[in-house]
């Protein structure tokens, strides 16, 4: 094992047990969670995943997933954990990239234009904006980033800003222009406090807002109801295949994102037919999980639902993945812009949760993927 393993075995083991000690234990007892504990599954996988129905050795556990996924991409991962990274990956695929416009860093905003020249809403009649450099082959102009934010949102209506770093909807800011000021993760602000806020962010990329089509709209307006798709690379083949997939989608009880962990729904995708399961969601005043035919505040079908011309987009994001066999391991979040086969790819996962994948049943019971996971040395 070498310095790079040791310290993501360490990290991996860290955020193990920070999770364990800020996760819910859903009131089971003492003797149980040890149980678990010597297992490798934190306690609350004893309410999420059907240990009833199921050997728990034919889920990964939760050691495994923090400790052992979490190199699978070796040095290659900075290309998925990296946001400004991933855009320069996905920019040979524009049909499927984010438009990323630009980087908040130290109160400023770099402005990325893909013409190679200054933008002039950038340096137009602005004394900030003296200042040009390249980053890459991308032209770069420099002024206030509030400001910048802020006649942006006056200008389009919607933005998001992401911190360079991290996942799980972490760090994410859903801003918009509403009819008497602004938000951002519903939250209202005026424009100086939304100035104020955006130039106190450090390392943020401000992305355009992927608008979701008729499809994912109707499963609930008030979120991005994303697809997330996890792929492996199966060496032998020399190809990529799906290991599981699930629909995710917002609820009240989720606010402005549609993350699983928060209070959203995750249905169960069939790979073959693009059929949606029923809707886990995890407990949130009892300690059992609901499961949701039709969602529990629009009342629009869930179960039985099938995802408009999923079979374009399950080819599409394979070919992606076959692109990439240095990444073997990848999940990936799809925004379904029409009910053609069009997405937009709004991030890549370098060790992508399991949870929401493993409610609706282990992912090692696929000898396809057992034998990935075996040969990366993870279970």
């Amino acid at each position: 094992m070498n310095v790079r393993d040791y310290y993501f075995t360490a990290k991996g083991i860290q955020d193990l047990v920070d999770t364990e000690r800020n996760s819910p234990s859903y009131s089971q007892s003492l003797p149980r969670r040890l149980a678990l504990w010597r297992r490798g599954f934190l306690s609350r996988a004893g309410v999420i995943y059907d240990f009833e129905r199921y050997d728990p050795a034919s889920f990964v556990n939760n050691y495994q997933r923090f400790v052992r996924t979490k190199n699978l991409n070796g040095t290659w991962s900075i290309a998925l954990s990296n946001k400004l990274f991933f855009d320069w990956l996905m920019r040979a695929y524009g049909d499927h990239r984010m438009a990323v416009h630009g980087l908040v860093r130290d109160g400023v905003f770099h402005e990325f234009d893909d013409t190679h020249e200054p933008a002039p809403s950038a340096v137009a009649g602005d004394e900030t904006a003296t200042l040009e450099s390249t980053v890459g082959s991308r032209a770069v102009a420099r002024r206030g980033a509030g400001e910048w934010v802020a006649d942006r949102l006056d200008a389009d209506g919607k933005l998001v800003l992401k911190w360079i770093m991290g996942g799980g909807g972490e760090n994410v800011l859903l801003c918009s222009r509403t009819a008497d000021g602004y938000e951002i993760n519903g939250d209202r602000y005026d424009r100086d406090a939304l100035v104020a806020r955006v130039d106190d962010l450090e390392n943020y990329l401000v992305c355009e807002h992927v608008e979701q089509g008729p499809y994912s709209a109707a499963l609930y307006p008030e979120t991005p109801n994303t697809i997330r798709v996890l792929t492996m690379y199966d060496e032998a083949a020399e190809e990529a295949f799906i290991a599981a997939a699930v629909q995710r989608i917002g609820t009240d009880r989720s606010g402005s994102m549609d993350n699983f962990s928060q209070g959203g729904l995750s249905a169960e995708i069939d790979v073959e037919t693009g059929e949606l399961g029923p809707g886990a969601q995890l407990p949130d005043e009892s300690d059992h999980l609901e499961w949701h035919a039709h969602h529990p505040e629009t009342g629009a079908r869930i179960q039985g639902t099938r995802i408009p011309a999923w079979e374009t987009i399950r080819e599409r994001v394979l070919e992606l993945a076959s692109s990439h066999p240095m990444l073997p391991y990848v999940g990936w979040d799809l925004v379904l812009t029409d009910d053609e086969g069009s997405f937009k790819v709004i991030e890549a996962n370098d060790h992508p949760g399991l949870k929401a994948m493993q409610v609706h049943g282990p992912l090692l019971t696929d000898d396809r993927v057992r034998r990935f996971y075996e040969r990366h040395g993870v279970c």
